[in-house]
């Protein structure tokens, strides 16, 4: 039962018609005249745009009385329109109408031009009756505009000593933004509102902190597990809203990191990892629509199979659902991968590993694409893009932890992925390759880097180092790849046995020429050759822990430009290094030791650190050290 709503398109990007229509406030009034017009009379629809197929996909109209759908467009009379052959506006007179309902934002001008063609005496409504007050828009002029729904979804827990702290900093300012602010709305499970607020952000590229704790103090609130809703105003620049998500608890134990949910919802989502022998998988599923997910929507199955188990269970309107995955697949089993059949009913899902000891991390599956198809092309780049496609992630410190590869597919119709492993010390030296062959979808390994480095009598120089996954055409699958090739990443450590894992997606780095849009820039046209990561830090007795990453798919420059900039809470700068890392290798920071105790105190509590960088594209990976075995690890976003 899959929503049929245009959420966001590789091509055009997010659709802002959707984040209008769903939004909770407007939700509350869209509702309100969906009932008011049931019990009208009848309801002629005028659908100018071709926006009235996605009204209905979220609204339940059919108990209107619909006299007839009327549009502007000639190819589009007679096409099956809400059930009803479209006719031309020139026909709406006729309908006997006693409502029309103009099914557009911003519609005064679309109501002009044929307002005379109405019936006599009919009442004219349109989606501008559930506009958003004009204080939460950045740009009134244009209701659609992306920055008006600069919105996102974030989990929220705050029960048994498990909190969750969620963080960023104004990257709008920089852009151009001033009188910043957030609009948050946090649901519980069930989709109730419990509470609603606004936070002033400093007119300054200051960092921001929203605690479950201290959120549950200011409400007094009880134990509650669901969805912060996030509507950032007065936005330039972005209408992402991207953060940091840490999980921290009352048993030190308990600390796990991972980020924003990406706020458009898919109809897949991969990447979700089977539970290891004695560990428990909980997908928790948010869902991101004002109306309720019905029984049998959601489904698991494992990765290469078409054998889907579904959820016998509704999820409320804006509600969180815990979806034990071996309730549903019984004997999956770590490498086993699953895959989320979602719907577009919500957004990213995160997942919560528990490992039966007090020990739990968390972290998110990503979106598995249904529009990309397998590009020869790939196979023929070398000569142009060397390695071309890299994904890469760390090999922590091999005294202390142990570090895990897992290939993921993450397109439906991938089904073998060409791959190679290369082992790389911190001077940018690869000191190892394993070639995996052509893995077929349904039998991608774990890849244990600390065995292979060992197996291959290879050492890492500077105890540390990190892989990068690409393709390899050696055997064969020169149709195969795609450029869409993802990794899951776990890291253990030795004596504690705390877990962390990330996952991400590979890019083409560091070369001027361009293909598909790589180089891929945060912002602005590839090549992306330049850096600008957030380094969120936690408050002490946290200490951070970061591994910049500078792969290069062809000989770029020889070593980076790198400067760490410490800033405090309202975004001064309090410290500077500088830092210069050996192309195809990478650095490996702790905060404690970049920045003296006397700098550390100055930034205080609420410091991030910016990493900058304008000669190369740096990859970074972040996380958390509570001195308690305790560890976080994630990758870095830019802005």
């Amino acid at each position: 039962m899959t929503l049929k709503i245009e959420t966001f398109s590789n091509v055009s990007g997010g659709n802002a018609l959707y984040k209008a229509l769903a939004h909770p406030l407007a939700a509350e009034q869209i509702e309100t005249l969906v009932l008011e017009l049931a019990v009208g009379g009848p309801v002629a629809i005028y659908d100018p745009l071709g926006q009235a197929e996605s009204f209905r996909a979220i609204y339940d109209i059919d108990h209107w009385d619909c006299v007839g759908v009327f549009v502007q467009d000639v190819d589009a009379i007679g096409e099956n329109v809400l059930g009803k052959r479209a006719a031309p506006v020139t026909e709406i007179g006729e309908s006997g109408a006693v409502t029309v309902f103009i099914a557009a934002f911003d519609a005064s001008r679309l109501t002009e031009q044929v307002r005379h063609l109405f019936p006599v005496g009919a009442k004219v409504v349109s989606f501008d009756q559930c506009r958003l007050p004009d204080t939460m828009l950045t740009n009134r002029r244009r209701y659609l505009d992306p920055l008006n729904f600069a919105t996102n979804f974030g989990f929220f827990r705050d029960s048994k000593g498990h909190h969750t702290r969620i963080g960023s900093a104004n990257y709008w300012f920089g852009h151009g933004a001033h009188e910043t602010s957030i609009w948050l709305r946090l649901y519980n499970e069930n989709g109730d509102v419990i509470a609603e607020w606004e936070e002033e952000l400093a007119s300054t590229s200051g960092s921001y902190s929203i605690d479950s704790y201290e959120i549950r103090k200011r409400f007094d609130l009880d134990d509650f597990t669901g969805s912060l809703f996030m509507h950032v105003i007065g936005t330039a620049g972005h209408d992402n809203v991207k953060y940091v998500v840490d999980t921290y608890g009352d048993d030190p134990t308990v600390l796990s990191g991972t980020h924003d949910a990406n706020a458009w919802p898919a109809d897949y989502y991969a990447g979700l990892p089977a539970p290891h022998d004695g560990e428990r998988v909980v997908l928790w599923v948010q869902n991101s629509h004002p109306v309720p997910i019905p029984a049998g929507a959601i489904g698991l199955n494992l990765m290469g199979g078409d054998n889907s188990r579904w959820l016998d269970q509704t999820v409320a309107p804006f509600g969180t659902c815990a979806i034990d995955v071996s309730e549903l697949l019984p004997d999956a089993r770590w490498p086993d991968q699953i895959e989320v059949r979602a719907g577009r009913h919500f957004v990213r899902p995160r997942y919560e590993v528990s490992d039966g000891n007090g020990r739990s991390r968390m972290a998110h599956a990503n979106v598995e694409r249904t529009d990309l198809t397998p590009d020869p092309k790939i196979a023929e780049l070398a000569n142009l893009m060397g390695k071309g496609y890299i994904l890469a992630a760390p090999i922590l410190p091999l005294e202390r932890w142990k570090s895990f590869a897992l290939p993921t597919p993450m397109a439906r119709d991938q089904e073998q992925l060409p791959l190679a492993a290369l082992l790389v010390d911190g001077s940018g030296v690869e000191v190892a390759r394993h070639n995996l062959g052509c893995v077929a979808r349904d039998e991608c390994p774990a890849l244990d880097l600390n065995a292979l480095l060992e197996k291959s009598g290879a050492t890492l120089a500077s105890g540390y180092g990190h892989v990068e996954l690409v393709y390899d055409f050696s055997d064969g699958g020169n149709d195969a790849a795609d450029g869409w090739l993802h990794g899951l990443f776990r890291y253990v450590d030795r004596e504690s046995g705390h877990t962390a894992e990330t996952s991400f997606g590979a890019h083409i780095y560091n070369i001027p020429i361009t293909y598909r849009n790589e180089p891929q820039s945060y912002i602005g046209q590839a090549p992306g050759l330049s850096t600008r990561l957030f380094l969120r830090l936690g408050r002490p007795p946290f200490d951070s822990l970061c591994q910049l990453i500078y792969p290069s798919s062809m000989p770029w420059r020889d070593t980076s430009s790198t400067d760490i900039v410490l800033n405090d809470e309202t975004g001064n700068e309090v410290g500077r290094e500088h830092i210069e890392i050996p192309c195809g290798g990478s650095r490996l920071l702790r905060y404690s030791e970049m920045f003296d105790a006397k700098t550390r105190k100055t930034a205080g509590a609420g410091a991030h650190i910016m990493v900058r960088d304008t000669t190369c594209r740096l990859f970074g990976y972040q996380g958390l050290l509570n001195g308690h075995g305790a560890f976080s690890f994630d990758h870095m976003f830019g802005f």
